[in-house]
């Protein structure tokens, strides 16, 4: 007997299969279900990895299913599109991809951008208008400074900060001041602080937060990059929404530039209408990418934090180092080892060194090397390393720099996956031609 779709000849519509999270009772890691959730091999010819999907738009089932699409995507009805529409909006690729990215730190939602700057200003022109107040811990990256200070600034948006390691009480009081100046829209976190490596303490300014304000509270939102999301999950310390440059460990390899963002549905919800309106989603080759380096990113950031170990442990005995900062190296009893114990659950394999010297040393040392590469950004299967005064944060005023601790000896130091001892062996060569 022929059935419906062939005596009508319309075709019927093949659901995906619903994943499978659970197996007798026991919930899936995310490293596992990194290898399916999210696709169904029948919606795409077998292929056991989804297709790359280059395509601009996508075509309606019939008009109704269109309109109700488009009121998602114009926030009509919240929670975005319920099917496909344009690429602008969203795409096979980057959904599959958003669906894992979530799981990590079991978040509500999530939204994937073209890069973590992308990401982070999406965030802010969601959330932030002119004459509100954003307070930030610091240091943060250079390029956020900027956004925050010159970019925001000359809308008529105000920034308060307070030191990455600070008390409750110091957050207390730069809170009290912020309400003083305007509506305070964010409260916004970088942790560990790049360069220097500092902690912030979440459950302190969840706190702070949450007692300096009544009703609606500022999102509290925070920077993942260095950690998550395998060493830090700030959703659980009082987050509302997670960031990441998903260039870094997440794409892992070198080779992409992207950012995510997870969190509460509801600040997710805000921020895809601003995506989808100034067109910051990543491409869906990046998203191709990243959803096979989520597979393995388990595996490398294992690695690369078991090397970074051995690295410091053989660089803080060396004459020519001042000092490092590994979170490994925290001093029992402080108060960063404290947040440390509270929030993370391993040292990462970023860290700062600190060379005895200033910048002629950190140049002959960065020179020197021959398996690290010199270059900036972190978390890819390969050493890299960086003078972070010289480079990466060369805009930041002098000034601040000096204030934040970010002096010309110092060299910032993503560990990878290469064999320990033959890089412990490079950096021994390379501190001899300081």
């Amino acid at each position: 007997m022929e059935d419906e779709a062939t005596l009508t000849g319309t075709p019927q519509r093949r659901r995906p299969k619903p994943d499978i999270l659970a197996i007798d009772n026991r919930r899936l890691a995310p490293e596992t279900l990194m290898m399916g959730h999210g696709f169904d091999p029948a919606l795409s010819e077998g292929s056991l990895k989804p297709p790359i999907f280059l395509t601009s738009t996508f075509v309606f089932e019939n008009a109704a299913a269109g309109k109700r699409f488009f009121e998602g995507v114009t926030g009509k009805r919240p929670g975005g599109a319920e099917g496909l529409v344009y690429s602008r909006f969203n795409g096979p690729n980057q959904e599959i991809l958003e669906d894992r990215l979530g799981i990590w730190e079991d978040a509500e939602d999530a939204l994937v951008f073209s890069s973590g700057m992308s990401a982070i200003a999406t965030v802010m022109l969601a959330l932030v208008k002119s004459g509100d107040v954003i307070v930030h811990s610091a240091p943060l990256y250079a390029a956020t400074e900027t956004l925050i200070g010159r970019i925001f600034g000359r809308y008529g948006v105000h920034w308060l900060d307070f030191p990455a390691g600070a008390t409750r009480e110091e957050i207390d009081a730069v809170l009290a001041k912020a309400k003083t100046l305007g509506n305070v829209a964010m409260v916004y976190l970088e942790s560990p602080a790049n360069p220097t490596n500092a902690l912030v303490d979440v459950e302190a300014v969840r706190d702070a937060r949450d007692t300096a304000f009544d009703g609606d509270k500022p999102p509290i939102v925070i920077d993942n990059t260095f950690l998550g999301p395998l060493w830090a999950k700030p959703l659980r310390q009082g987050a509302d929404l997670v960031l990441y440059s998903l260039t870094k460990y997440a794409g892992g390899h070198s080779d992409l530039v992207a950012g995510g963002a997870v969190g509460a549905k509801s600040i997710i919800n805000t921020v895809r209408m601003m995506r989808n309106t100034i067109g910051t989603i990543t491409d869906p080759h990046s998203a191709w990418m990243l959803l096979r380096s989520l597979e393995t990113l388990e595996l490398r950031m294992s690695r690369a934090g078991e090397n970074a170990a051995k690295v410091c442990a053989f660089l803080r005995e060396q004459p020519q180092v001042e000092t490092v900062g590994y979170l490994g190296f925290l001093e029992p009893g402080s108060r960063q080892a404290d947040i440390y114990a509270r929030h993370c659950t391993g040292a990462g394999s970023t860290f700062s060194l600190y060379l005895k010297g200033g910048e002629r040393e950190s140049f002959a040392f960065l020179d020197a090397l021959k398996i690290a590469k010199l270059a900036v950004s972190l978390g890819g299967t390969e050493t890299l390393a960086s003078c972070p005064a010289a480079m990466t944060h060369l805009s930041v005023p002098q000034e601040r720099k000096d204030a934040l601790g970010i002096g010309d000896n110092l060299v910032r130091i993503s560990v990878g996956v290469e064999n320990a001892e033959d890089l412990i062996a490079d950096f021994r060569q390379a501190l001899r031609a300081i």
